[in-house]
């Protein structure tokens, strides 16, 4: 990384408010294009929203009893072109539907209200065949390749009946996939980086003025104070949570478009099952959480739906949630869960577009875009979206503009690698046994999780290292300073917090003492490798 010269920008053809998920793929697109690119971000990337989801690439089963047929389709014919291009953050996954007759539902769905005016006997329940004919929808609306399909489990004799209580006796399994988000938002920043963009981290948007034919925007280097000027032809306003706030800082319209935000909470216990499978569970009241496979040793749970009413407030898990997550989890498990058990839990607010539902929960998933260029210089603002359509969104988005601004170049994303991901799906553990093959001193799971971390990238990072001590200061659970250094080079870390909760989740196995040596030595190597100020294209 270098670092970048304020004084003498040029004019941009694109400044993307937001290092979010859409932020760095809306960056990614339009500098694959060849169009010139800046990023800012008023903190780490991925540092809101797109670290604190689920972590899954699906299409939204429970969003076809709200009618949302097209979100599902379209999020369900990304997982395999996105699973594709990340091999290495993100895998298939089986997912378990325990099947519940005698549970009744407080259920105000679309669907559900259907099916109540014509069998009003059954009103408050999903009746099997009505969950088969949900999973065979999902399965069909937009084709698969290799994900296999839903099938129906016996629960007394697979493993998956093991964690569950006895009433439990039959299930629907089907496939969706996992991806470790932050991640994914901050390969996006490399590689639109190593694309040409410029991306600042830390440098919070001041304000915009629109001249004509382009913006001067105002920002600052949150560390020092320092304030300067960009200017662009097009703005993108990915601000997330922040989307609204940001539009009352740039066109000063009176848009009546607005967000509607959600937190989100998860807890996370230590592993409750010994197989790779999750759960999909229905709740009374209408909604569904999930159990999954977590960093090897653990279970996420996971989510709730609340209100929550100004971005600027950090979401945290109340205690009412917490409770309803262990509640929730205890109608289904042999093992009581109580708040002893909860080893980390953590919220984010889902910045949704406001199409004026009556709940948090049944509000759409759907992204709107709004254009905005009767002034001269256009600014699309972003509402919404999911993580599983973010490459979607991010080509949807550039092409708006460029059209907008007169503009060629066509969407290019769809399959292509990001960083450390070329290399086929079914060759991950191809990869790791080469990984120690080549480094006899990793044992398996160091390997696996550098390659799940890096893929093909992990073979460069450890080049040369013939015995541990060749990879520098280890700062705890395998890390060391070749890895760290890695992330600050290559991947916009400046502490230990980007690190240990977003650049990984090492956090969960690792000391406060651990962790406060690992920022020591972070703040002490930034001056030394040029990274004083905020991050800009890689080098």
């Amino acid at each position: 990384m270098a670092n970048d010269p304020h004084h003498d920008a040029p004019v941009f053809d694109l400044l993307v408010i937001g290092g979010g998920v859409n932020g760095c793929g809306i960056a990614r697109d339009a500098a694959g294009r060849g169009l010139s690119v800046c990023l800012v971000e008023k903190d780490d990337l991925g540092s809101g929203t797109s670290s604190a989801s689920t972590k899954l690439f699906h299409g939204g089963l429970r969003y076809l009893e709200y009618f949302e047929f097209k979100l599902v389709r379209e999020a369900l014919g990304e997982r395999e072109i996105l699973l594709k291009a990340m091999p290495h953050i993100a895998w298939p996954m089986r997912f378990v539907l325990p099947y519940t007759p005698s549970m009744r539902f407080e259920n105000d769905t679309p669907t559900s209200k259907l099916l109540s005016t014509v069998m009003p006997w059954m009103k408050g329940r999903r009746p099997a065949w009505l969950i088969r004919a949900g999973l065979f929808l999902y399965d069909s609306l937009a084709g698969r390749k290799f994900l296999p399909g839903t099938k129906t489990v016996d629960l007394a004799t697979d493993p998956a009946g093991v964690p569950l209580k006895d009433e439990f006796e039959k299930a629907f399994e089907y496939s969706d996939c996992w991806v470790q988000d932050s991640r994914l938002v901050s390969l996006n920043a490399r590689d639109a980086a190593e694309r040409g963009a410029s991306v600042l981290t830390r440098t919070e948007l001041i304000g915009a003025e629109r001249q004509a034919d382009q913006w001067l925007v105002t920002l600052k280097n949150v560390e020092t104070g320092e304030r300067f000027t960009k200017q662009a032809r097009m703005l993108a306003n990915a601000g997330g949570p922040w989307v609204r706030d940001l539009i009352d800082r740039t066109s000063r319209s009176n848009m009546k478009t607005d967000v509607r935000l959600v937190k989100g909470s998860h807890i996370v216990t230590h592993r409750l099952y010994e197989h790779d499978k999750a759960y999909f569970l229905q709740g009374r009241d209408g909604r569904i959480i999930f159990l999954l496979p977590y960093e090897e040793d653990y279970t996420l749970i996971g989510t709730t739906d609340r209100e929550h009413h100004d971005p600027n407030v950090p979401p945290e898990i109340s205690e009412s949630e917490r409770d309803y997550l262990l509640g929730f989890a205890n109608e289904y498990l042999k093992q009581k869960l109580t708040p002893d058990d909860i080893v980390w839990a953590y919220s984010g607010v889902r910045p949704l577009y406001d199409d004026g539902a009556s709940s948090a929960t049944a509000a759409t998933r759907e992204y709107v875009m709004v254009l905005d260029d009767n002034g001269g210089a256009p600014i699309l603002n972003v509402f919404g979206g999911k993580i599983t359509t973010y490459r979607r969104l991010s080509e949807q988005a550039v092409d708006r503009l460029s059209e907008a601004a007169n503009r060629s170049g066509k969407g290019w994303t769809a399959g292509v690698p990001l960083p450390g991901g070329d290399f086929p799906v079914a060759e991950v553990d191809k990869l790791i046994a080469s990984l120690r093959e080549h480094h006899s001193f990793l044992d398996a799971n160091w390997a696996k999780r550098l390659v799940r971390a890096y893929g093909t990238d992990a073979l460069e990072m450890l080049d040369g290292a013939r015995a541990k001590r060749d990879l520098g200061e280890m700062f705890g659970a395998d890390l060391s300073q070749s890895e760290v250094e890695w992330l600050m080079t290559r991947e916009f870390a400046r502490t230990a917090e980007d690190v240990v909760w977003r650049r990984s989740k090492l956090g969960l196995r690792m000391s406060d003492q651990e962790i406060g040596r690992l920022d020591d030595f972070m703040e002490e190597k930034r001056s030394a490798l040029d990274l004083a100020a905020p991050m800009t294209a890689a080098g």
